[in-house]
């Protein structure tokens, strides 16, 4: 295989006071998706950065590999799921590319509030009604008046554009996996040599987040994902990353569950934590008050945009990011009508790698903690742009893969999902259970 890109490297930061990481074995084509960036070396050296860092906190003699067919599949899995034969619906009717007087903006409404608000703020109903509307307002326009409103919308940017503006900058400036460290205070695992006993707090939603945590339970930890009462997560999005872990529902705005809550962060190994910056600072719950109020505590946080810059503070999903960073305009293709069209990645990539990349930022985190202290880290989708847009051209063949699948029975009805993308002593892990009811666990450790 053509090498992959060495994105293990960026977790040196934290694992200088243990030990050099050895990259994982990646087999296989090294390429299969054809376009014009190396989403194929995002994703590859995504999932080897993780089991790398699995490697390093495991210790000899474990050793992780992965293949290529399996990275494909894993960074479609939504589209590989099954519920009872049922095929997802990955986009809503008003999420997607619309022309503008002077442009494309993407929209994103696929959770119902985000829907209502975008409907608000075009004043439409329908999806016919939506063309219309936009085709006579300016992109940035649009995509103001949405974001006012509570909705998602961004203008499509070129590459250049992207870089020169105040978010881009501000975004190109962090490393891929931003560490913060600490000295002192050391942990060990509660079993040498696996996550058996270690707990992992998530407060994710959508993809990235939920990918994160899926590996870490895959590799043996204790998840239990916590999700406020309203706006619930999409049916599908949950089943999907939802293997291998509880789910509980708690209102941080009653004093009572917010107190049982910080009790599960006082007791967990690590957080990690994929809602926009500040989203959770009035409970208590964002990154800098549980280092503070728990210091040897490993928080991972992850976002679309990044905590700095004009947009830190902005909702944000994979799709509206390939817009605004340009990838949108570097897959855009004319149709046989003759109209130019932005176009999009072959998969979720920003979300998975991003995902794969914050998993390597907990398991990295652990070992550093065994050995010197507590570290902290920080992840973006816009910073997973950027990295694809800057990673070298190769020479791409489109080929097809094997999909290597599973079959679970569960509450939710027969599930077909694509196996995990990770192998020891040439035996691929599994998920050690399917997706139970969406919030029906006790918000309590098992």
């Amino acid at each position: 295989m053509t090498a992959v890109p060495a994105l293990h490297e960026e977790l040196a930061p934290a694992v200088a006071a243990t030990a050099e990481t050895r990259a994982a074995e990646i087999a296989g084509p090294r390429t299969w998706w054809a376009g014009p960036l190396d989403v194929e070396g995002l994703a590859l050296g995504s999932v080897q950065a993780a089991l790398s860092a699995a490697q390093l906190l495991f210790g000899p003699p474990a050793r992780f590999f992965s293949d290529s067919a399996s990275v494909r599949s894993a960074f479609n899995s939504l589209a590989h799921l099954r519920v009872d034969g049922r095929a997802p619906e990955q986009f809503a009717p008003l999420s997607g590319y619309f022309a503008t007087s002077d442009g494309w903006v993407r929209l994103h409404a696929n959770y119902p509030h985000h829907a209502r608000a975008l409907r608000t703020a075009l004043q439409v109903t329908t999806k016919d009604e939506a063309v219309r509307r936009l085709a006579g307002l300016a992109a940035d326009e649009v995509a103001d008046r949405v974001t006012s409103a509570g909705g998602l919308a961004v203008a499509l940017r070129t590459a250049q554009e992207w870089r020169d503006s105040p978010m881009g900058r501000a975004v190109r400036e962090q490393p891929w996996i931003r560490f913060a460290l600490a000295e002192g205070r050391t942990r060990a695992l509660p079993e040498p040599g696996s996550l058996d006993g270690v707990r992992i707090l998530d407060f994710t939603r959508v993809i990235a987040g939920p990918i994160a945590t899926r590996l870490l339970a895959l590799l043996g930890a204790e998840v239990l994902r916590v999700d406020p009462p309203d706006n619930p997560e999409l049916a599908d999005q949950y089943i999907d990353a939802g293997f291998g872990k509880r789910s509980a529902v708690a209102d941080c705005a009653d004093p009572r569950q917010l107190e049982t809550v910080l009790a599960l962060a006082a007791s967990a190994d690590a957080v990690v934590c994929g809602y926009r910056p500040g989203a959770l600072r009035r409970f208590g719950l964002d990154a800098q008050s549980l280092r503070e109020r728990f210091p040897d505590l490993v928080v991972v946080t992850l976002d679309a945009w990044g905590d700095e810059g004009p947009w830190g503070d902005r909702r944000g999903f994979d799709s509206l990011v390939q817009c605004a960073t340009g990838i949108g305009e570097r897959y855009g293709r004319t149709g046989a009508g003759g109209e130019w069209r932005p176009g999009a990645l072959p998969c979720q990539a920003l979300d998975h790698a991003t995902g794969y990349g914050a998993a390597a930022a907990v398991l990295a985190l652990l070992a550093r903690r065994r050995e010197a202290g507590p570290g902290w880290a920080h992840l973006s989708l816009a910073r997973t742009a950027q990295l694809l847009l800057d990673l070298p051209p190769v020479e791409h063949a489109a080929r097809e893969l094997p999909v290597a699948t599973g079959e679970f029975d569960s509450a939710h009805g027969k599930l077909r999902y694509a196996q995990p993308p990770v192998f020891t002593a040439a035996k691929r892990l599994q998920y050690r259970w399917p997706p139970g009811r969406y919030g029906a666990d006790p918000l309590a450790w098992a």
